[in-house]
């Protein structure tokens, strides 16, 4: 049986690749200080005799005193009200926890894995983005901690792996949703759908004309692992490569929820960019891989999945809704 470690594997998509890769028989290692993550997304795999969870700060060294095969390294706040409110602890984790778990994948001989981002392409100037584009990222901007965290990261990764022959692949992930988001997180598909099952505004920054290309999260994890188990060692995009703007999501999740909510505008964060879609050919040839839900079977997933328990969830650390469409995982 091989082992695999996931750190922020307590999160959103961390606990969906947890549950995925103990399916697929591995034993798993879960790695979260649960800044952001909560035990409720693993307490379904916590009796598993194959699942073991680890609460450490991976600004901190960490060691394991067993064989591991893989590295998925997740850990890092993903939303805007997280890394905002988190914004040193955002870049230490991009860089030291980066750090630490290349050190551990290399002591291991472990194939490493790093969640980077769409992030790291910025507001681009080419459509859709693949991953030959270096960006056009605003490095002092109120989201530069996140950006610039992701994007030391992969330079970290591609140093391990050109000089200390460290087995690396990079996930660049565009956005992602599906069951045990946060309703109060500040990324659009929680937000939406929790103003439209509570039969409130739904609220749309700007005109809603910016797009966003959103990918459930079982393709998204299915995605990572066969990049994981390929011999990929450059970036490779994983999203959903059908363009939607804001506006359409949220008339897509008011006519999926059967809400009667009436959609209104507010200003334009700063830094907002004005598309992101995914170019997935490498994902497609070097992978197989492309997603399969269509968003309107995504959202009504969420919906029947726990949203309506943990709906009743209390705002974290959040006095408004906060722009929402720059996340990711």
């Amino acid at each position: 049986m091989s082992t695999a470690v996931v750190t922020g594997g307590a999160g959103f998509l961390g606990s969906h690749l947890c549950d995925y890769l103990l399916a697929k028989g591995h034993r798993v290692l879960c790695i979260d200080n649960l800044d952001t993550g909560s035990l409720q997304n693993v307490e379904h795999i916590q009796s598993g005799e194959d699942f073991l969870f680890i609460n450490h700060d991976l600004t901190e060294p960490l060691f394991l005193d067993e064989p591991v095969n893989y590295v998925f390294h997740f850990a890092s706040p993903a939303s805007p009200i997280d890394y905002q409110r988190l914004p040193l602890h955002t870049l230490k984790v991009g860089s030291y926890g980066t750090h630490n778990m290349l050190g551990l994948a290399k002591f291991k001989r472990a194939r490493f894995l790093v969640a980077s981002s769409s992030e790291v392409y910025g507001d681009p100037q080419v459509h859709p983005q693949a991953e030959t584009y270096w960006g056009n990222v605003n490095p002092i901007g109120p989201r530069g901690v996140y950006d610039e965290a992701k994007r030391y990261a992969e330079a970290l990764v591609m140093a391990y792996h050109r000089q200390q022959g460290v087995d690396t692949a990079i996930a660049r992930i565009f956005n992602t949703y599906g069951p045990r988001m946060r309703p109060y997180d500040g990324r659009a598909v929680p937000t939406f759908l929790r103003q439209a099952l509570e039969q409130k505004p739904v609220t749309v920054f700007g005109d809603g004309s910016q797009t966003r290309s959103f990918c459930y999260v079982a393709d998204l994890v299915r995605g990572l692992v066969a990049l994981a188990e390929s011999d990929e060692n450059l970036p490779v995009n994983l999203g959903n490569p059908e363009e939607k703007t804001l506006l359409e999501l949220a008339e897509t999740v008011i006519r999926v929820t059967g809400s009667s909510s009436e959609i209104v505008f507010e200003a334009l964060p700063v830094d907002d960019p004005q598309v992101r879609q995914p170019d997935i050919t490498r994902a497609r040839q070097a992978l197989g891989w492309e997603p399969e839900v269509s968003l309107e079977d995504g959202l009504q997933r969420t919906i029947d999945g726990d949203w309506e328990e943990r709906g009743r969830d209390t705002p974290n650390l959040v006095a408004r809704d906060q722009p929402p469409g720059r996340e990711e995982s």
